[in-house]
């Protein structure tokens, strides 16, 4: 990807630098679980680009929809793509419906294992997950035996691994040390630990992060040596949650449902709320203000 190399000291620089060297083809994994702490900067500046036919991995909310309703993905892998309050992501329907997308669908600690294996540079995990299933057929998985006097049949999670995993937290500095806050980081750190390339975009950056906010120090889920690229993105997950700095944005949320049964729905979308860069989202989501006002939701 002609990224610079891991160990360089100052790995800040912006979304479009970053998305601008990706290629096509390439298996990408989206940190996050359905409409919470979702790198959607990152993910909007892929939405601006011109790459396509790409693998995505994800624990799919908007991020999934939109690239699909984009026509960037030619497989997905997922254990499931929802809005959570919204139970169906409606784009991701649109594609399902059509059948034109190709599909790896997966058990939520299937995916969670197949990250693992990835990260651990395995070729599998064995796993009772998934046996008895229709996934097991529909994905093509085998089953290993264990060597040890039980003999137990498992089934062999293949791994995941990734080109390139996009990932959004609280806190970065230059040098990629981070801090993700609030009450669940779900498997952001198996996303970056599968990668060959991680991108980090981040509320503040800072410098650095570990004198900045000491008190935070266990916020670091993974460390500097797998983040290759920090992006400074102030609310970089509307319109999904961020929390404790903000909650998802629902009428947001609701409006872009909306566009999905409209005729020309997604190109207005597109066209009218993403735009041409960031600032011009923000401005047509109500600002900073509006978004750091976004009440977290209460489950």
């Amino acid at each position: 990807m002609g990224f610079r190399s891991v160990t360089t000291f100052d790995k800040r620089t912006t979304a479009d630098a970053v998305i601008g060297k990706l290629r096509d083809g390439m298996t990408i994994g989206i940190g996050g679980w359905g409409p919470r702490r979702k790198p959607m900067a990152l993910v909007r500046a892929l939405l601006r680009s011109d790459v396509k036919d790409l693998t995505i991995v994800a624990y799919g909310g908007p991020d999934v929809g939109m690239l699909l309703a984009a026509g960037k993905v030619r497989k997905l892998i997922y254990g499931f793509v929802s809005l959570d309050a919204i139970p169906l992501e409606p784009y991701f329907r649109k594609a399902r419906e059509a059948g034109a997308l190709e599909v790896l669908e997966l058990d939520e600690g299937m995916l969670q294992w197949g990250l693992k294996a990835a990260a651990l540079r395995l070729p599998f995990l064995p796993t009772r997950v998934g046996l008895g299933t229709d996934l097991f057929e529909q994905g093509g998985f085998k089953t290993v035996t264990s060597p040890y006097d039980d003999g137990e049949v498992m089934l062999a999670m293949p791994a995941v691994p990734l080109d390139l995993a996009l990932i959004h937290v609280h806190r970065a500095d230059r040098m990629g040390n981070i801090q993700a806050l609030g009450p669940d980081t779900y498997y952001d750190d198996w996303f970056a630990k599968a990668a060959k390339e991680v991108v980090v975009s981040a509320e503040e950056v800072v410098e650095p992060v570990d004198h900045s906010y000491p008190e935070d120090a266990k916020a670091n889920i993974f460390e500097r040596c797998f983040v290759h690229h920090v992006v400074a993105a102030k609310h970089g997950a509307h319109p999904t949650s961020m929390p404790p700095s903000y909650g998802w944005d629902m009428p947001a949320l609701k409006a872009y449902v909306a566009s999905a049964g409209e005729e020309d729905g997604w190109q207005r979308y597109r066209s009218d709320v993403i735009g041409a860069d960031e600032a011009h989202y923000l401005a047509q989501v109500g600002g900073d203000d509006a978004i750091a006002k976004l009440p977290l939701p209460i489950f």
